[in-house]
């Protein structure tokens, strides 16, 4: 693709350099799940625009704004507004990728298949690839690797996107200071969060909330799934072994069971290791001390834990466990093994310092009874056929399950197994009880199925599984009780909103009529907080990024600000100081100063150019809008 660069004109590589950004911009709506460029002839949805072959379809903004709201961005009632700008970023984004297209940019499916082995979706069996690119992106498969192919143009041209852009001198000292001045603040925060607690609607004002906005309460395609478990703990607790079998094991595997002399015990180190030879002699002095105050009654354990320098053992109370013979070195191998029960060395030397010794307990080399025993080969042993009986139980549960897809309780019950019944099973809804490793191979599994399938053993952890799945119930427009948890929530987050937005208001007013914060947070029931000196770059503290502040650092000291959204909270404030950037420190942070200037010029040439193509093909008439679609859109939304 590279043959194109040397061929065009330099006016036409930089306007190819130039659209990096918008192609960058449009990924963000081809990969969004449910959307991507379609032509006419692929869908028999409504079509809101058509940029060349290409439709922007009613499904694909009706998707944005499903995914919008899921993610809490954007209220509901404030959908139909936002419907506009929705079609006009599609359009834009998919007149650069026309134009893209008609320049020549090619990937080859070489380089598209080397591309792909990046994506952790692509690196799985053909069937299981195109079961998650569907279900994850909501596109079939050579639409997603045709996205994938569109965003690797990206790549390609990033560095064309900055030839030609300077950066003089000025414009870096001047970026410099904007990055490295400071200031604080105080300031109001509201946060809706925090008054959601207060807010008590009626049945009168969820139902007039919800006939509002009913259109965003849509159920999706739930399944009825019932699922036979075979659980790797309960099977195991049904194994039964008999004592023949516990004294067989136990039999075969004495010397597993036999136990050498060994040494339960505790010490005190004080390290000599890497101390200069002239502080040995003090070091000998402490430890003898410590001795004799454990002799004089001091309690070992605390010593230990205060002055010891042996990292493993030190805040165990100096608790080595029991040790046989081979696991120390020779000097204190032979103390610990020369003592008796609860007996006391005096101060050993070894190559790591000096020791202070105690033995709690010593046991002869011996054999373990059966009766001690016991219980640990009884969990080998059946750990020894668990598998093999979950395995058994599920293959029957399975043979069973196809010939009476509608007895799972039963067959359960018959099999000792665990059933689980989900009404309403959705994509990516959670499996607690197979944990949450399984949810994903599981849940794929269950939305392939059809009514009366019957899937194939699955492992989920330590659990196998068959499902069957009883019925599919399609998607549909929810009715109040079902959407009963949602509406409530909608309707708190949006009277919370509107008491914060009122609060601020207030508290910005009576601030600007007499600097007093303390004052206007009184006022309106709230308090004043402070941050720290922050920068652009920074984190202002109780508030989140400096660059939400971005107005405050163009006022002067004393300034009011706000208000304004900062994160969850909208914020109120005022400059109570500033700290100037420091120059000196200017050059060596120049050349980052330089690039990140020349990114964003780029960026600003990207947007430029964007507009340009976009008006170019409107004027060649490669773009038509439906006016008459979009409206009809806006009043499915219009509360």
């Amino acid at each position: 693709m590279f043959d194109l660069f040397r061929s065009r004109a330099k006016a036409v590589r930089i306007m190819l350099g130039a659209m990096l950004g918008l192609i960058a911009l449009s990924m963000l709506v081809y990969l969004i799940p449910g959307t991507g460029m379609t032509t006419a002839a692929d869908s028999g949805d409504q079509v809101v625009a058509e940029i060349g072959k290409s439709n922007v379809t009613v499904a694909q903004i009706q998707q944005q704004l499903r995914n919008a709201l899921q993610n809490q961005r954007l209220p509901p009632d404030l959908a139909a507004t936002y419907i506009p700008q929705l079609v006009d970023q599609a359009i834009a984004e998919r007149a650069v990728a026309y134009e893209a297209e008609q320049l020549g940019f090619r990937i080859s499916d070489r380089d598209l298949a080397e591309i792909l082995r990046s994506f952790p979706v692509a690196n799985q069996a053909p069937d299981l690839y195109r079961q998650t690119v569907e279900q994850q992106y909501g596109v079939t498969v050579p639409d997603f690797e045709d996205n994938v192919r569109v965003k690797s143009y990206e790549d390609s041209l990033a560095n064309i996107a900055t030839e030609g852009v300077i950066v003089s001198p000025a414009e870096a000292e001047d970026m410099y200071r904007k990055l490295n001045e400071k200031i604080k603040l105080d300031y109001i925060g509201f946060d809706p969060s925090k008054l959601a607690s207060t807010i008590k609607p009626t049945p009168e004002d969820l139902s007039a909330y919800f006939a509002r906005n009913h259109n965003f309460y849509k159920l999706p395609e739930t399944r009825n799934v019932q699922m036979i478990v075979a659980d790797q703990a309960k099977v195991s607790e049904s194994i039964q072994i008999a004592d023949a079998q516990v004294q067989s094991y136990y039999n075969s595997h004495l010397d597993q069971y036999r136990t050498p002399e060994r040494v339960h015990a505790r010490h005190i180190l004080l390290s000599t290791t890497n101390k200069p030879k002239d502080e040995v002699a003090k070091i000998q002095a402490q430890a003898e001390d410590l001795l004799k105050q454990i002799k004089g009654g001091a309690d070992f354990a605390d010593l230990a834990k205060k002055f010891s320098q042996d990292p493993g053992s030190a805040q165990k109370g100096g608790d080595l466990g029991w040790v046989s013979r081979g696991q120390m070195v020779k000097n204190f191998e032979d103390a610990v093994f020369s003592l008796k029960d609860n007996q006391l060395s005096g101060v050993i030397t070894t190559e790591y310092g000096f020791h202070i010794i105690q033995v709690l307990e010593k046991q002869s080399p011996r054999l373990q009874p059966l009766d001690e025993v016991k219980s640990q080969i009884v969990g080998n042993l059946r750990n020894q056929i668990v598998f093999e009986r979950m395995q058994d139980l599920a293959d029957q549960a399975h043979a069973q399950l196809v010939k009476a897809p509608n007895n799972a309780q039963q067959i359960a019950a018959n099999l000792n197994l665990s059933v689980v019944n989900d009404p309403l099973y959705a994509q990516g809804k959670p499996l607690p009880v197979l944990g949450k490793d399984a949810d994903q191979q599981v849940g794929a599994s269950l939305m392939a199925m059809k009514p009366g399938q019957v899937s194939d053993v699955m492992q989920a952890g330590n659990k196998l599984v068959v499902a069957v799945v009883t019925a599919i119930n399609p998607p549909h427009q929810a009715v109040l009780s079902e959407a009963e948890a949602g509406v409530r929530a909608g309707y708190v987050r949006v009277q919370a909103t509107e008491i914060v937005k009122e609060k601020a208001a207030r508290a910005a007013e009576l601030l600007k009529q007499n600097g007093d914060i303390d004052a206007a947070a009184k006022a309106v029931g709230a308090e004043v907080k402070s941050t720290g000196f922050f920068g652009r770059a920074g984190a202002a503290e109780g508030i989140g990024s400096g660059a939400l502040l971005t107005e405050a650092f163009a006022k002067p000291l004393g300034a009011i600000i706000g208000p304004l959204q900062a994160t969850t909270q909208t914020i109120v404030g005022k400059i109570v100081e500033r700290q100037p950037a420091d120059m000196s420190k200017f050059a060596q942070d120049r050349d980052g100063i330089v690039l990140r200037l020349k990114s964003e010029k780029a960026n600003a040439r990207q947007g430029l150019l964007q507009d340009s193509i976009l008006s170019d093909l409107i004027r060649r008439g490669k773009v038509k809008k439906h006016p008459a679609v979009i409206e009809r859109l806006i009043a499915q939304y219009r509360s």
